[in-house]
């Protein structure tokens, strides 16, 4: 096997990793709505602070889950069967690393991928200005 305590990689531990991505994104989704919302309630503040703002507010529900989640897939490794022992280890550890990838992987490429599109855009011009045509020669 592959994984320790000599686990094969089958049907099993093949949904326990589509389990633990669609989990992930779940995590992600609902961080990147978190910024979303305060960009529209604070539109005129910094995209730092409304990131930071967004993983204050969803980081203890992020956790939460993750850790109830972990007690239960734990004690279904320890005490279950051997027919769902894989699935059970291969879940613990998606979701071990899950809070990881969702709050300081893809929360940071965010804001670089922010501050990247902010460069490429122009600066909008404030106030009215004067048309300026081109003489004919």
């Amino acid at each position: 096997g592959i994984l320790p305590f000599t686990l094969d990689v089958d049907q099993q531990f093949i949904a326990a990793v589509l389990t633990i991505i669609g989990y992930s994104l779940n995590d992600t989704v609902v961080i990147f709505d978190r910024i979303r919302e305060y960009r529209t309630l604070c539109p005129k503040r910094d995209i730092r602070e409304n990131i930071d703002e967004a993983l204050n507010s969803t980081l203890s529900r992020t956790v939460n889950t993750s850790a109830t989640t972990l007690v239960v897939l734990l004690a279904i490794a320890i005490f279950g069967g051997e027919v769902i022992r894989g699935f059970a280890v291969a879940l613990a550890i998606g979701v071990a690393i899950c809070p990881f990838t969702s709050v300081l992987l893809s929360t940071p490429i965010v804001f670089d991928l922010w501050r990247y599109g902010d460069k490429k855009t122009p600066k909008q011009v404030k106030g009215p200005q004067k048309a300026v045509a081109k003489k004919r020669k």
